[in-house]
């Protein structure tokens, strides 16, 4: 059991807010399959006051979608006020304070990972956020922003400080974004450091190496991003890892086509016809990454539109190897 706050989870496995990927349809389907708690994509507090119709959708949730958190994304107290009013009005679980992202765009509007530089001005955001949320509040990390600046043990401490229920945090730098080694070591010396839960991020791609990040860290959880791309399987091969020690089976071609399916439908009837084919064909290609002779296929998803031309084209990867 992992404890938030007064949010009492069953597993420590979570996934991790994605932009562009976390809707609805995409939580749902990997609830299914083993994960309890989602967060919904990633918000700036500008655009939660902006009230547009992308953040309507983006806030959408769903009776089976739960426990579900709310990601913030803000460096100025006025707009994360606002954000926070806004949200109020939906049913979340959890708030989290983003603090990782390495966007370019991101970074020079002093948010993200630029507050890492700042672990005062960080300290200050968080104490605002967490004396304004009825909400267990969280923050997600990098370990610094480059390797010559890995300043961990700082910023976990004001992140303590400020109130924070747990903390996440993603085992690289901001200059490394999601390429090159995760520092399990700073994982690991944060995690001597605090009282609060440390969930780690980083390299999820699979059983063994999530069994790796908590043999090396001490982990109390895990936030799984990419390793759930095209495998919503992976929150109950890793638990049942962890349980036996056997390396799950994969998924046979059949039953991945049989997911692809239900998702594309979900999307379908989430979005309408060709929003949904659209927003699912880079489903499509993680999906298909690892099936033999699928690369032809998966080369002609970008000029599919409609829910039957992507039907085809399951029916062609059946056939195809």
């Amino acid at each position: 059991m992992l404890k938030i706050g007064n949010l009492k989870l069953n597993s420590n496995l979570i996934l991790a807010p994605m932009a562009g990927v976390s809707d609805l349809p995409f939580r749902l389907l990997n609830r299914k399959f083993g994960c309890e708690l989602a967060f919904v994509e990633m918000l700036n507090c500008r655009s939660v006051t902006s009230k547009s119709k992308r953040t309507k959708l983006m806030l959408t949730a769903h009776p089976q979608d739960s426990p579900l958190g709310l990601q913030l994304l803000g460096a100025e107290e006025k707009n994360i006020l606002k954000a926070m009013e806004v949200t109020k009005k939906h049913k979340f679980d959890i708030l989290d304070f983003n603090a990782a992202c390495p966007v370019k765009k991101v970074v020079r509007r002093g948010e993200g990972s630029a507050l890492l530089k700042e672990p005062k001005k960080l300290n200050m955001l968080l104490k605002i956020v967490v004396e304004n949320s009825h909400l267990p509040v969280t923050v997600k990390i990098r370990i610094g922003w480059d390797k010559e600046s890995v300043n961990i043990k700082e910023i976990v401490l004001a992140v303590q400080d400020a109130g924070a229920s747990a903390i996440f945090i993603h085992g690289r730098t901001k200059i490394q974004e999601c390429r090159g080694e995760v520092d399990y070591k700073a994982i690991r010396e944060a995690k001597s450091l605090l009282k609060i839960p440390v969930i780690a991020s980083g390299n999820i791609l699979s059983p063994q190496l999530a069994k790796k990040m908590f043999d090396e860290t001490g982990c109390d959880g895990l936030l799984v991003a990419r390793g759930a791309l095209g495998n919503p399987w992976i929150f109950e091969q890793i638990k049942e890892f962890l349980k036996s020690g056997v390396i799950p089976k994969s998924r046979d071609k059949a039953e991945i086509i049989k997911t692809m399916v239900e998702h594309l439908d979900s999307c379908v009837d989430f979005y309408g016809e060709r929003v949904g084919v659209v927003i699912f064909r880079k489903f499509f290609s993680w999906y298909t990454r690892g099936i033999y002779n699928s690369r032809p296929i998966r080369e002609r998803v970008s000029f599919t539109k409609t829910r039957s031309g992507m039907l085809k084209l399951f029916e062609e990867l059946k056939k195809s190897g």
